[in-house]
Formats: C-alpha cells, structure tokens, sequence
C-alpha cells in the first residue's frame, strides 16, 4: 500500500512510496505529529539521480524490521534536496561540523523543535567496513530518547547555539572599504592554491573522487585574460583549464556515445564515474568549455559543449521548452538467467562481446582507442558494489592523430569512422532500459542552462556554425517556459520546482539571482527588452525578500518560512555558484547595463559581507572573486543602435558580443520597434534613440563614452 510520499511532487520521494515506512513530506503535517506525539523525527535527505541514496533505500527502508524500527519509534521524514537546499543546508552543516564529512543520503534525527543532536550520511543496515549499522543506531537513538531525553534536548539547544554564533556577522556598517589591495591577495591566494593542487597528469583538482569544479576553470579563465595570454602566470592558467577539459572529455565521466557529463569520478583519472547526470553540471561544464575556446581557439573544446547541448535537448527537455532535473545512476540490466536488476551504469557500460559485434572489423583499434578489456576495464577497488565488473566504461587513452598515424589515416577519415561506430552504439543503446529521469524543472539550473545556450549562440564556432539560431530558440523557450509556469507576476515570487503542471512553495535566494544570470545572457543573444525588464523584475524581488540590512549579502531562504532553524548565507561556491557570487556578478552586470549605481553599490556589499570567507579562503568562493573584477575596474558599456534590418548591424552586434575577454555589457535600442522601458529605465539613451538611422555603435567606460561609430573594423578599434 502506498504511503504519503504517492502525493508528492517530486520523483525522488515518489521512488519511496512504496515503502512500508510511514515517511511525511517536509512540513507542517510531520512537524506538528512530532510535537503531539513527542517522538523524535528521522530526517533522510537525498535526490532521485542518487547512486547511494538508492542503495540505502534497497538494504533499509525497503527492509520490514527497519521500517518497523522506524515507525514505532520516530517520526519520518523523506526530503528532496533540490526542492528544498535551504533544509538540506542547515542539517549538512550540522553532521560536517561533528563528524567532518558530508554527503547524501544525510541521515539527520531532530527534537520535534527540528533541533539536530546526532546524524550522519550512508548507513548499512548491519555495521560493515567500520560503519555502524542502521538498526543498531536507530535502537541506540530510540533507547537515549526514552531514557534521557533532557540531556538530549540539550544537547540539540546547544548545537544551533553554535551553529547559530558561528554564522553570527559583523554589522556591515555604511562605509565600503576600498577592495583592490586585499582583492589582489585574494586572486594571488586563490590561484597559488589551485595551483599547487591541480594535477598535472590528468587534470582537475586533488585526488579521488574528483568532481568538476566549473567556479575553479572560470575564475582560471579570467586570471588568464586579466595577466595577459602571452605572460608565463596566463598561459599556465589556460594551461590548467583546457588540460582539465580535455582530461574530463577524454575521460569516462564524458558520455562518448550520448554526450553529456557525469556528476564525479571516483578515480583521479576522470575514468570511473559515479553515472547520474545533472542539468547543472551540463550548464557550467558548457560555459567552461565555451570560455576556454574563446580564449584558446581549441576547436575541440567547442565539439564537446556540442555533445552538452544536443544531450541536454535530446533528453532533459520538456516539450513546453522547459528543461529537466537530471538523469538517474542506475538503471535496469537483464541478466543471462533471464533476472532483472537494478545496478549503476548498467545503462552506460558495455562487454567487450557486445563492442566486436558492433564495430566488427573497426573494433580492434577502437578498443585500443577506448582502453576496451576483456575482462572489463573497472578496477575493483573502484567498484564498490561489485556491479562493474566485467564491464567497460568507454575512456580514450589516446588522440585521434595518433591513432590516424598509427592506421596510416588522415585524422579525418578516421574521426568519420569513430562516429560511425559510436552511432551504432547509441543506436544499441537506446534499447536498453533508459534510467529513470527525473522530470521536475528547477527554476535556478533553468537559469543556469538559459545562459550557456545563449551564450553558445553568439559564439562563432566551426562546432554548432549551423546551430546558433537553434541554440537561442531554445534560451528563449526555456525563459519562457520558466516565465509562464512559475513566474507569478502578480506577488512578482519566483517558485523553485515545477512538475506536471503543480508547483512547489517559493523559490530560493540561488533561483532569483541564477534566473537573473541566464536572462542578461539571453538579452545580449536576443536583445529583447522583455528579458532585461524581467531580470530587473527578479533582482528588486530578491533584494525584497532575501537581502540582510544588518549583515549585507543575501539570505539563502525567504524570511517568511519559519520551518528553518537557522537563516544562513550561500557563502561556497560548490557544484553550483553560490547565490551571493550569482548576485554579486548580475548586480555589477544590471548597473552597468543600465547605469544604476545602486545596483552597483549593493553589489559591492555582497563583497564585503562575504569578506570573512574571502580573505582567509579565497579558493572557497571562485566565483565570487571572478565577479569581484567588474568592481576593480569600470566595464565597457557597447551601445548599439540604429536600424536592425540592416546589414551593419549584424556585423556590429558579433563584434559586440563576442568581445568575450573584455568585462563588457552589450545594450541594444532597435529604432524598428522603439524600446520605451528600456529609454525610460536608462533616461541617458534618449539621445541615441532616431528612426532610419544607420546602424552604429558607442563605446562608453564609467559612462564616458567614446564617439560612435559605423563598421566593425571601427568597433574591433575601440575594443582592442
């Protein structure tokens, strides 16, 4: 019989619905049988693409005698991370801080107050390889609750104590210091650590497992353009991105057959990865590879965020132009005894069998290409589950030219024939059971995946020169998408999930400020006012509802929610960039796009909210030193005006947008429609504003501007 969670709009609680565990959703419900019924509540926290998740769910909550445990003794509580990262952020802080470590599935007990006092991650139903067992911890928890729930409760008051006084800040106060000293030793800082820790073999950053770190190769990027392409400190900044890139795409965490990224890869060489792909990975992997080849000119980069893009749009797009959460790890194999079971990368992993029958004659050098063995290609020290072995998880060991040299082939004719072969494999693929998607749309990797399509279509690349209109077309899809279903411009609130049509409670600090990202990318591909207006719409509610007038920067969660013990700050920037480095960036982006010192000034308060993080570890906040440049300096502002359905203006635009090294704003008035939001907005374009003119463009720097001009080779002039 099915339990709550069959309600739920989120597929990862739904997968639980099923369970003989009496689990409640997050909320008012749960939270008021905890007090009525003064038992404890077990919080498990995770997401639907979770290999380890899944795994707990199969050994416990799938296990008659644990939910037994569970229902007679506590009160339990299922929660979507990606619903509610707010939640998850409070109880991730508190089991780092006691036992150093975190991860999913977090595994959190709380008084009916929803005070932690003990908590962890994975727990094996019985204690194995020195973790404890889960029933054994529930019978501990239940025994300490019933025999001495004071010292318990106590215990629970003392540690959001702590939590609370060690997230407790300064008063911001209303003087702004001066920030281009200790931002200069922050970039030096962050870079001589990045530095030291890059590995130069295969890329990346530390050892297994390693993760793509997007906010890492971004602010590398821009270190490179800022010290100069042709300085020692520039080029061995390009040095550690594109190896990084090129370590990744070569690696079996990049989905040869499918396109795409894996999460992380359990190895340091980028071979084995855990398999669930997530739209946010997808969207800043894009960007990284997007910047790198602006930057570097390496073709290569730009085929790879190809594979992102059309993967993203063959499989995590909704029909309405939305896009979705993420694709599953595991996924169903059948087995030679005519079993089914669910296992990690069964999808994604192939015999050697299987790969002669489909590349005949080409199969010995593809193998070679691809490190394909007989007896499979995963050590087993990396395979934790045992479910790999066997198999192979396709990596290439080597270049093209080499291979083509070693064939005696024109590299050409040997990268036509590897396509070829990798065709048939996802033809042979896509009749396996695909894994589970997970169709909900979150509101911030929307944002996110907006701009990096939209950014893709002004790049001139050879990759996708025929696809630049379909990349914009589906920016402008999702934006819509997101903007009708939820968008409610009526309280002007943003929501952060929407499935089928309902929707979850209101979005988060992260949603408004990666929205707001993805729309000024958007304006510059489109030059639509409709998205710019939105993006401002979307900043004044965030500084309505999310912004700290003590501390400066802004809160992750709305003040309204009181299910939250602590309000904290996004202060890391980790899988995703932190709300307050997105806001830091879009408001320097906003004021500079339309000349608004207020949106300038409250950028630069972010900065000096998040100082404390900054200054002492600057490599936690990346991205936020990467938005700290717009402050440093005055951005350009590119003025384009004049007549769109001339041929000038085109050519004026391209420049425009792809003065990608340069901190610039493109701003756009169209004298074939007139923009009076826009002149109204930004009162200075009035005098730029004339019908039938020439198309031209102006240059301006802290709002000095230079004379406009009418070619592209002019404009290029005033760029270099």
């Amino acid at each position: 019989m099915a339990n709550r969670l069959s309600r739920s709009l989120s597929p990862y609680l739904q997968q639980h619905a099923e369970n003989e565990v009496d689990w409640f959703e997050w909320g008012a419900e749960a939270f008021e049988y905890a007090q009525s019924s003064g038992k404890p509540i077990f919080l498990s926290i995770g997401y639907s693409a979770c290999h380890w998740c899944h795994v707990m769910a199969r050994e416990s909550f799938s296990n008659s005698a644990v939910a037994a445990q569970l229902n007679a003794n506590f009160v339990s509580i299922k929660l979507d991370r990606e619903e509610r990262p707010e939640v998850d952020r409070i109880y991730m802080s508190y089991v780092q801080a006691v036992s150093g470590h975190g991860g999913w599935p977090l595994s959190v007990w709380l008084t009916p107050e929803l005070k932690p006092f003990f908590g962890g991650t994975y727990f094996p139903p019985e204690e194995k390889a020195g973790r404890p067992g889960f029933r054994t911890v529930l019978d501990s928890i239940a025994r300490g609750w019933a025999e001495d729930r004071e010292k318990v409760v106590a215990e629970s008051e003392r540690v959001v104590r702590s939590l609370i006084s060690h997230h407790e800040e300064a008063p911001l106060g209303d003087a702004l210091p001066d920030f281009t000293e200790p931002a200069g030793e922050a970039y030096e800082q962050c870079y001589t650590y990045l530095f030291e820790n890059f590995d130069a073999a295969s890329g990346g950053f530390g050892g297994a497992p390693k993760f793509p770190r997007p906010a890492n190769l971004t602010f590398l990027t821009r270190c490179a353009v800022i010290q100069g392409l042709d300085s020692a400190s520039g080029q061995e900044a390009m040095n550690m991105v594109v190896k990084t890139l090129m370590g990744m795409s070569m690696g079996g965490i990049h989905d040869h057959v499918g396109g795409g990224f894996h999460r992380y890869a359990v190895d340091e060489g980028w071979g084995v990865p855990h398999f669930e792909k997530m739209l946010y990975d997808q969207a800043q992997i894009a960007v990284n590879l997007l910047d790198a080849l602006v930057v570097s000119g390496d073709e290569r980069l730009g085929w790879t965020a190809r594979g992102i893009f059309e993967y993203v749009l063959e499989r995590l797009r909704h029909g309405a132009g939305g896009f979705f959460a993420a694709e599953d790890a595991d996924s169903v194999r059948a087995t030679s005894e005519g079993e089914t079971l669910r296992q990690e990368g069964a999808f994604y992993v192939w015999s050697v069998d299987e790969l002669n029958m489909l590349w005949g004659g080409d199969a010995e050098w593809i193998a070679d290409l691809y490190g394909v063995e007989v007896s499979g290609n995963v050590p087993g020290q990396r395979d934790h589950q045992q479910e790999l072995r066997g198999f192979n998880v396709l990596k290439q060991q080597k270049s093209l030219g080499e291979v083509a040299e070693k064939l005696s082939r024109s590299p050409s004719e040997v990268a036509e024939s590897l396509s070829r072969n990798l065709v048939k494999l996802k033809t042979q693929r896509e009749r396996r059971p695909r894994p589970l998607r997970d169709e909900k749309t979150v509101s911030a990797w929307n944002g996110l995946m907006i701009g990096a399509l939209a950014r893709a279509s002004c790049v001139d690349a050879i990759a996708w020169v025929d696809q630049c209109n379909r990349y914009r077309e589906a920016a402008v899809a999702a934006a819509a998408f997101v903007k009708s279903e939820m968008w409610d411009q009526a309280t002007q609130t943003l929501v952060r999930c929407w499935r089928d049509g309902r929707q979850s409670p209101v979005g988060f600090a992260e949603d408004y400020a990666a929205m707001i990202s993805g729309l000024l990318d958007l304006y510059e591909a489109t030059f639509d006012s409709a998205w710019l207006r939105w993006a401002d719409e979307l900043q004044i509610s965030l500084n309505v509802h999310f912004w700290d007038d003590a501390g400066g920067g802004y809160f992750q969660a709305n003040a309204a929610d009181k299910s939250v013990v602590l309000r904290l700050k996004d202060d890391q920037d980790g899988a995703e960039p932190s709300a307050n480095s997105l806001a830091a960036s879009n408001l320097f982006r906003l004021g500079a796009m339309l000349r608004d010192e207020s949106y300038r000034e409250r950028g630069l308060r972010v900065v000096q909210a998040l100082r404390p993080v900054w200054s002492k570890t600057p490599w936690a906040l990346p991205a936020l030193l990467s938005a700290m440049e717009w402050a440093l300096g005055s951005p350009y502002q590119i003025v384009l005006s004049g007549d769109v359905r001339k041929p000038r203006w085109e050519e004026l635009a391209q420049v425009a947008r792809n003065a990608g090294t340069k901190r610039r704003v493109v701003i756009a008035v169209a004298d074939i429609d007139g923009d009076d939001w826009l002149v109204q907005r930004v009162p200075e374009l009035v005098g730029v504003v004339g019908r039938g003119r020439e198309p031209s463009a102006q240059v301006c720097r802290g709002f000095q501007c230079e004379t406009p001009v009418s070619t592209a080779a002019e404009l290029v002039g005033l760029l270099d």
